[in-house]
Formats: C-alpha cells, structure tokens, sequence
C-alpha cells in the first residue's frame, strides 16, 4: 500500500494520473477512482485528482470549454454552436469559441485576429506560429519595391492602432468607474445607481465593439461594404462618446 501511495501521489502532482497505469510494465490495468480514493489520504492530493478528471472531462468534450478571462476564471462553458461565444455566469467574460484569442472579438473575424503584416516588406503571417500567412514568401512580395506602399501601410496600421488602444482604454476607465460605483451603491444617503451601472456597461460593450471594429476596418478597406461599416461605426463613436 505504501508503494502505491507513493506512486499514484506522484502521477497526480505531476498531472499524469488520468492514464496512468499500473506500475508493472507487463500490466496495462488501470486504477480506478475507488482504488485511489482508498490509497490517498491527503485531501490535498486528492483535490488535485478530482481537478485533473474534471480537466480530462472538459478536454474530451467538444462542446465544452473553459472561460478564458485572463484575470482567471474557473468557470467552464457550453458552447453555443454558432462561435460568438457567450458570457460566463460567473465572470461575465465572452469568450471566442472558434479560436484562441482570449476574448469574443466581433466584428472581427478570426482570421484577422491572428493575420499579422510586416509594415516593411509585407510579408503576412501568423502571430501564434510566424509561419507565412500565405503558402511561400517569396511569390508575393518585392521589398526594395514597395518602400512607397509599406510606409502607407505602416501609417495606416498606426492610425488603426492607435483608434484600438484607445478604446480598450476606454473600455477600462468604463470598468473602473463601474467597480467604483458598485463599491459605494450600499452607503444609506444613496438610493440607486442603477442607471449609472447600467450605462457603464453599455459603455463596455461599445468600447469593445469599437476597438474590434478597427481590426476589422483593418483588413476590410477595399470592400464594397466598408463605407457603411465606417458610416456605422462613426455613429456608434459619437453615442459612445456622449454617455
């Protein structure tokens, strides 16, 4: 018994327990929850054990994933099927179901959260692996030829850029102000400041749409459907601004 402690102990710290096997090579008989439930008598140990099932659980399931608010979150979420993904009910953060970036990102597609350009030569590729974008390198681009346009480029990125930055800020301050006010909503001079909360999430919402926007303006220029984007998100700018 005390050799199996020792071993089921070590699978589980060293996150292997869920196929984990018995120790004899010539055996491929696995443990069961009961059996190490009646070996490991550390609650600790066995809280990381019921961790790491739950883990392989979510892992397995294809319709369930884990919110992935980078403050940290525990929650996991159902998806819905259609990828927008959805808030958590314990964070109230969106997830992006059809890729990894941390945060629902709409307007924007998930490929324009992952395409990124050299504003020097051009050259497209993925920020999470920096393999091309495209299938070669060499078939697009001509670098001592475009010096003209990569400065456009590169002017333009920092303008979209910057429009992003700013209302992620913004979306922050909105968030702040609404911790603030809910930290003081309880105190006996004040009836309500449910109008004040509320529009403070609205801002939230729009700064977010706002900031993802500009990916997508990004990437969509030349379409046929940008004006109306533009002419959208400017009056979406302007009631932003206001509240």
């Amino acid at each position: 018994q005390p050799c199996w402690r020792e071993y089921l102990t070590t699978r589980i710290e060293q996150n292997m327990v869920v196929n984990c096997t018995c120790p004899i090579s010539e055996c491929r008989a696995q443990p069961t929850t009961a059996f190490i439930y009646s070996i490991v008598s550390s609650k600790e140990i066995i809280a990381k054990y019921e961790k790491a099932l739950l883990r392989g659980y979510v892992e397995c399931c294809s319709n369930l994933t884990w919110c992935t608010n980078p403050q940290g979150c525990d929650q996991i979420l159902l998806k819905d099927g259609f990828g927008y993904g959805a808030a958590c009910s314990k964070c109230s953060w969106i997830s992006c179901f059809n890729c990894n970036f941390p945060e629902a990102h709409y307007p924007a597609s998930c490929s324009h959260m992952s395409h990124m350009t050299c504003a020097k030569c051009n050259h497209g590729f993925c920020w999470r692996c920096l393999k091309p974008w495209k299938p070669t390198h060499k078939d697009y681009y001509n670098c001592s030829a475009m010096v003209s346009k990569a400065a456009w480029q590169e002017k333009r990125f920092q303008d979209y850029n910057e429009r992003c930055t700013f209302h992620h800020r913004a979306r922050e301050f909105a968030t702040s102000l609404r911790n603030r006010v809910s930290s003081i909503r309880d105190m006996p001079k004040i009836r309500t400041l449910t109008f004040v909360l509320d529009a403070c999430k609205v801002l939230e919402q729009a700064r977010k749409v706002l900031a993802y926007s500009c990916v997508y303006s990004y990437y969509n220029q030349d379409t046929e459907s940008m004006d109306i984007v533009e002419q959208q998100t400017e009056s979406l700018e302007l009631h932003t601004n206001a509240l």
